[in-house]
């Protein structure tokens, strides 16, 4: 029963000075204040962490790649990669997320990832694309884009064996009402991305059970005064959880300020959106059947200036929310792991530091920089383990 001891233990309704945790085996087995005394431990082992903070494991709901990995290129040493990446950045529930491919590709890749979903190693799948408009398709290639037939959409989540959590789509297509209802009805969230939709077309979406506005303000229709979009229809409904890449290139920070105003921080889920360059050196990657440029940490499509995923990590995302938007750290917290945890429906096991709950959790400094990661009761970065290298075997 290890003990973290003198820690800032950061909760959703605040942050815990001078406190201490517990784990036993994979769970949070006691946590509490400098007024209270830990348990002792069995084996006597603490960690005595001088000040620094304890947030919750990380949650992201969108992510495509990292640390040189992709996940949808069909090679599960590259998604294995990916995970081991994020993992070291505190991301410790991650969510695999796919790129528009032609349909028997993209259930080749489901079917790969399902077992890492079967393993534990991730959360589920993210299918963005092929089913999103053509005149905010980003970095998804237009060819390969579909109407989101019932048959086709049926035909991936089946590919996936209950592992496909999420897809997103364009509710102003061709059977885009349909869709959503389809898989509103069979435990698969749709979220509403890449979309043309209007305000009133928005809320029809949501209506029939659209439940996450992908990347909020990216890729979608703007809002204006007379016709105020999905952004609008997402942010008004209580029911809707709205992703934000908050890289400072995806999002003004001060939009970010206004996203969090509008929703709160129990609507707002911070992802990455990151792709394979995330950790690597800028240049040329492949995502999906294009080619994006990475430069200084931008990623756009190779000759142009399209916004490509990000090369984005959960803790700095967590960190700009804190210093540029100028977020609490405790609802910062609650954006990076509890509001993601409960879209997905795993709130229950992950997403803050509760009794009974797995212990996944990040040690940051006062910088807000990964000291240490902790996932399942077990150290995988920081206290004496070996840092994230490609090897790492999960």
């Amino acid at each position: 029963m290890p003990v973290l001891r003198h820690a800032r233990l950061v909760l959703p309704d605040g942050v815990v000075e001078n406190g201490w945790l517990c784990t036993e085996g994979e769970r949070i087995s006691a946590l509490g204040g400098p007024a209270q005394l830990p348990p002792p431990g069995p084996d006597g082992t603490q960690h005595d962490l001088s000040g620094h903070y304890v947030v919750p494991g990380f949650v992201d709901m969108h992510v495509h790649g990292g640390g040189g990995g992709a996940f949808s290129s069909g090679r599960i040493d590259e998604a294995r990669n990916a995970v081991a990446f994020h993992l070291s950045h505190g991301t410790t529930t991650i969510m695999a997320s796919t790129v528009t491919g032609a349909l028997p590709d993209l259930e080749r890749y489901v079917a790969e990832l399902a077992e890492l979903v079967e393993d534990d190693v991730l959360a589920g799948i993210h299918l963005e694309g092929p089913f999103i408009a053509r005149s905010r398709c980003g970095a998804h290639d237009p060819n390969l884009l579909l109407d989101p037939d019932p048959e086709a959409v049926k035909r991936l989540v089946k590919a996936g064996r209950g592992a496909v959590r999420m897809v997103t789509l364009a509710p102003e297509l061709e059977h885009g009402l349909e869709a959503t209802g389809l898989l509103a009805d069979s435990g698969v969230i749709a979220a509403i991305g890449h979309t043309d939709a209007t305000y009133a077309e928005a809320n029809l979406a949501i209506a029939r059970g659209a439940r996450v506005a992908t990347h909020v303000f990216n890729a979608m229709r703007p809002v204006h005064h007379r016709e105020p979009g999905p952004v609008t229809a997402a942010l008004e409904q209580e029911e809707v959880f709205v992703e934000v890449v908050n890289d400072g290139m995806h999002v003004h920070p001060s939009v970010v300020h206004l996203v969090f105003s509008a929703a709160g921080a129990h609507r707002v889920a911070l992802i990455t959106d990151a792709m394979e360059a995330a950790g690597a050196a800028d240049g040329k990657y492949p995502l999906g059947p294009l080619t994006v440029e990475v430069s200084d940490g931008a990623v756009r499509v190779a000759g142009t200036d399209t916004l490509a995923g990000s090369t984005l990590t959960m803790d700095n995302a967590l960190r700009n929310t804190v210093l540029s938007v100028g977020v609490p750290i405790e609802q910062a917290a609650v954006s990076a792991a509890l509001t993601p945890a409960r879209a997905l429906g795993v709130d229950d096991q992950v997403g803050s530091l509760e009794i009974g709950k797995y212990a996944d959790l990040v040690v940051l400094n006062e910088d807000l920089r990964v000291v240490a990661v902790m996932r399942r009761g077990r150290w995988v970065h920081g206290m004496g383990v070996t840092a994230y290298a490609p090897a790492v075997t999960l």
